[in-house]
């Protein structure tokens, strides 16, 4: 009979700190405490799915309990209490489910035998998995343990939602909230596990599969034993995107063809070979948002950015678009996976989206239309620096009026003019203008002995407008045009 297979997510647990990737601060802490002698009574570990969290519980409580650690503050993984850790079958490292034991009488067990001597160890230790599942009666059971527990009793908790515990269980605990690990890192681990199982594997694939797990190591594992057993052969990326479902990239680079030759036809094409090859549609679009970004990388950052295998591809799409089309397409598409999520015609929606896409090869990026209105407006006035353009008064100043010299004399001021003296002086209607009913006073003529009111009639009419030259109005032309242009282009964004 053979031996029985393992997956690989528990074949290759971590079983000593070298072996965790991507949480080197988490390591630190957890093996000075150890090197001090100065372990807490309980620990909260935070993360999300698949970073270590279970698995650094597990490794601090089989380092407290060795009898025999290394000098870099191992466990030996030989005496026995690591062997029945590792087996999970110690008395003294009790791994709980939150999930499934939640209630207050599970918690009122726990209290009734904390206070027992561990059997073999140094310390009895409870490893709580899914802490936040617990209820609210249950976490106040706990408290007062927490609190006061017995000197050789630990409490660690795992959870993917802290914001679910409550504080008063918080503020008990030391707290360390797991990163993601990236991609490089799960790459190269992958890498050392396909050595280790004597299989090849591309670069470019096992990159495929570690973006895919989304920063969990252990769905990156799942997936790779899922791939395993999928080909036979050495693994490529087109037998990763055979077994998840990803488009192919040669999809991408037509995409990037149809966008510099504004061909419109072509998002129809591609959503058609989509739909009728069972692909994804919501997939597809995160996919086309991680290849745009990656374009806005290249183009913003470098070569330096992007992984080494795709810099080739890229360096081949990244002249098709300028920077600015980049990042509208990006809010594009972003903006439309929002509304696929809500809308009941998803193959509509992402064909709209493509011909967005597509079209915006010939949008004018609002910066450019305003700089071409900026350059207008300086040749105007360069060319033809007689004529000025219209200009935002400026408020007057508070300028003080000049007193009259002490020596002459003094000279009594009129009073000011009312308004009805203000007014130009008009010439008298002729008779047959004149309505039927009009009042007599209408047709009186100011008094001739007035001489402010003449005065001030002639200050206050109207200069004739000077005549524009036929330069100014064949570019005032252009400056409409321009300005003409811009609202239909704003118009859009702000009715949006």
């Amino acid at each position: 009979m053979g031996k029985k297979h393992q997956v690989l997510a528990r074949r290759y647990r971590p079983q000593q700190f070298t072996d965790v990737i991507g949480q080197a601060s988490v390591l630190t802490t957890l093996k000075n405490a150890l090197r001090f002698d100065q372990a807490a009574h309980a620990y909260l570990f935070c993360g999300s799915r698949g970073v270590g969290k279970t698995t650094l519980a597990r490794l601090f409580a089989k380092a407290l309990n060795c009898s025999n650690r290394s000098p870099e503050l191992e466990p030996c993984n030989q005496c026995p209490s690591c062997l029945e850790i590792t087996a999970g079958q110690s008395l003294d490292v009790m791994e709980i489910d939150g999930a499934s034991n939640r209630g207050i009488d599970d918690i009122r067990q726990i209290n009734e035998t904390v206070g027992y001597a561990p059997s073999h160890g140094k310390y009895k230790i409870y490893i709580i998995d899914e802490v936040h599942m617990l209820t609210k009666e249950a976490f106040n059971a706990l408290l007062k343990t927490l609190e006061e527990p017995p000197e050789r009793a630990k409490f660690f908790f795992a959870t993917t939602e802290p914001h679910k515990v409550l504080p008063t269980i918080i503020s008990r605990c030391q707290r360390f909230d797991l990163l993601r690990i990236n991609t490089e890192q799960i790459s190269q681990k992958l890498g050392q596990i396909a050595a280790d199982l004597k299989r090849e594997a591309d670069p470019e694939a096992l990159h495929l599969i570690a973006s895919f797990a989304d920063g969990s190591l252990r769905d990156a594992e799942s997936l790779f034993d899922q791939i395993l057993c999928f080909s036979s052969s050495a693994i490529q990326a087109d037998t990763v995107r055979g077994a998840l479902g990803l488009v192919p990239q040669e999809h991408f680079s037509a995409l990037d063809l149809a966008f510099s030759e504004c061909r419109l036809a072509y998002s129809f094409e591609l959503v058609e070979h989509l739909f009728h090859t069972g692909k994804d549609l919501a997939h597809f679009l995160e996919q086309l948002i991680e290849h745009y970004r990656r374009l806005c990388l290249f183009k913003t950052v470098g070569e330096t950015s992007i992984p080494p295998h795709f810099r080739n591809f890229y360096a081949k799409s990244s002249p098709l678009y300028t920077q600015a089309q980049c990042l509208y397409i990006l809010d594009l598409l972003i903006s439309a996976e929002q509304t696929m999520q809500k809308s009941p015609f998803p193959r509509v929606t992402l064909e709209s989206t493509l011909l967005h896409l597509i079209r915006s090869k010939n949008r004018i990026p609002i910066e450019a239309i305003v700089r071409r209105l900026s350059e207008l407006e300086q040749t105007i006035q360069a060319l033809n620096p007689s004529e000025e353009l219209p200009r935002r008064e400026e408020p007057a100043q508070n300028i003080p009026s000049p007193t009259p010299p002490t020596s002459a004399p003094l000279v009594k001021e009129p009073p000011p003019p009312t308004i009805e003296q203000a007014l130009p002086v008009e010439s008298p209607p002729s008779p047959i203008s004149l309505p039927p009913l009009l009042p007599k006073e209408s047709s009186s003529k100011p008094p001739a002995s007035s001489p402010q009111l003449l005065d001030i009639s002639s200050t206050v009419q109207r200069e004739p407008a000077p005549q524009q030259t036929p330069f100014s109005q064949k570019h005032a032309s252009h400056y409409e045009t321009m300005i003409r242009f811009a609202a239909v282009e704003l118009e859009g964004t702000i009715k949006n």
